[in-house]
C-alpha cells in the first residue's frame, strides 16, 4: 500500500504543471520565498506574472461566448487528494477528464489538477485580489490545451494552460459539498500523504452558482517556474465556506511545519489588459439593486429588478445636483 501511495505521489508531481518543483526548491518565507524565486527561476522575474490586483474601474467589458463546462456535473470516482508540501492537490483517474471550452479559449482544455491557496487567517489568502481585497482562500483548477497532449508539453506554449480561479469567503453555514474534501484533509496532514475519496465527486457541486461573470487576463503560473503560459479566468462570485472548513486546510504540514500560508504576493500588471465578461442575460431579469444585498459577494438571484439601475440612479442624482447648483449660481449673480 505504501508503495502504491508513493508511486502515485511521483505521478502527481509529474502531472501537476504548477507544482513541479521539489519540496526544497521554493517556499513562501525567507531565502526560499517569493522575493528570491527569480534568482533561480528566471521567468519568475518576468513582466507578465501572476497574481495581480484587478481594479474593476480599469477592466474592459466584453461579452464572450458562453463557457462550456464538459463533465463538471458528472459523478467522478477515483479522486485522489495529496499533500505535496506546498498545497493540497486533487486529481482524477476517470477518463475522459472534465474539460472547458468557449469564453476566451480557442480549443478544448483538459483538466489536469486542482489545488488551493490560503492564508494564516480569514483576512487574507487568495492570490489574485479584487480592488485590493484579499479573500481567505482561492481554488485553482488547472487545464491544459488538448492539442498539446500533456501538461508537460502545454507549458512550452503561450496558450498552453488555463486556470479557473474561484475565491472563497466566510459563511455561517457549512457547505455540504466540501465535506468529502475536508474529511480527506484529515488523512493527508503529513507531507506526501495521499488518499482516495470514499464517494463520487462532482466539480459542479463545489463551484459557485454564477459561472458567467468573470475576469480574464494573460499571466503565469504562481509558483516556480512561473511560466507565462496561462489564460486566467477569475470568477466574480465567491464560494461560501464556514470558518472551520477553511481552517482545515491550515492543518496541512510541510517539511517545516504547518502550511499556514501559501500565496504569492501581487505582481505588476504592466501593459496587460484585464477583461470582464458580462452576462447579457443577467439584465433580462434584473432591474434595480436590492439594498440588503451584499454586492461584494455577487450572489445570484432571480429578482425582478437589476443591479445596474443603481448606477442609473446615481447618474440621475448627480444630474439633479448639477442643475440645482447651476440654478443657485444663476440666482446669486
Amino acid at each position: 500500500m505504501q508503495i502504491i501511495i508513493s508511486t502515485f505521489f511521483v505521478l502527481a508531481l509529474m502531472q501537476a504543471p504548477e507544482l513541479t518543483s521539489g519540496d526544497q526548491d521554493f517556499g513562501y518565507d525567507g531565502v526560499s520565498g517569493p522575493l528570491h524565486w527569480g534568482e533561480r527561476y528566471r521567468e519568475c522575474a518576468g513582466k507578465h506574472q501572476s497574481p495581480i490586483n484587478i481594479n474593476v474601474l480599469r477592466v474592459k467589458q466584453v461579452s464572450l461566448p458562453d463557457i462550456q463546462f464538459v463533465g463538471f456535473d458528472d459523478s467522478i470516482d477515483g479522486v485522489h487528494v495529496t499533500n505535496n508540501g506546498h498545497t493540497v492537490l486533487i486529481e482524477v483517474e476517470n477518463e475522459p477528464h472534465p474539460r472547458v471550452r468557449g469564453g476566451p479559449l480557442e480549443g478544448d482544455y483538459v483538466f489536469s489538477q486542482m489545488h488551493f491557496h490560503w492564508g494564516d487567517n480569514d483576512t487574507l489568502g487568495s492570490e489574485d485580489k479584487i480592488n485590493h481585497r484579499s479573500f481567505p482562500m482561492e481554488l485553482h483548477m488547472v487545464f491544459f490545451k488538448e492539442e498539446y497532449k500533456s501538461p508537460q508539453e502545454a507549458v512550452k506554449h503561450p496558450d498552453g494552460l488555463t486556470v479557473l480561479a474561484f475565491f472563497y469567503e466566510l459563511d455561517r453555514h457549512y457547505h455540504p459539498a466540501y465535506d468529502d474534501i475536508t474529511a480527506a484533509l484529515g488523512n493527508v496532514t503529513e507531507l506526501h500523504a495521499s488518499v482516495t475519496m470514499d464517494h463520487p465527486f462532482s466539480f459542479l457541486n463545489i463551484l459557485p452558482y454564477d459561472l458567467r461573470r468573470y475576469f480574464t487576463y494573460r499571466g503565469s503560473l504562481t509558483t516556480p517556474p512561473c511560466s507565462e503560459v496561462v489564460i486566467w479566468l477569475d470568477f466574480e462570485q465567491p464560494v461560501r465556506l464556514a470558518h472551520d472548513q477553511i481552517e482545515a486546510f491550515r492543518e496541512l504540514r510541510s517539511a517545516h511545519g504547518k502550511i499556514k500560508h501559501n500565496f504569492r504576493p501581487i505582481q505588476p500588471i504592466g501593459d496587460r489588459v484585464v477583461f470582464y465578461n458580462i452576462d447579457n442575460s443577467y439584465f433580462n431579469y434584473n432591474e434595480v439593486d436590492d439594498p440588503d444585498d451584499d454586492v461584494t459577494t455577487q450572489r445570484p438571484s432571480r429578482r425582478k429588478h437589476g443591479r445596474h439601475n443603481g448606477a442609473i440612479k446615481n447618474k440621475s442624482s448627480v444630474a439633479i445636483i448639477s442643475v440645482v447648483f447651476l440654478a443657485v449660481c444663476y440666482l446669486l449673480k
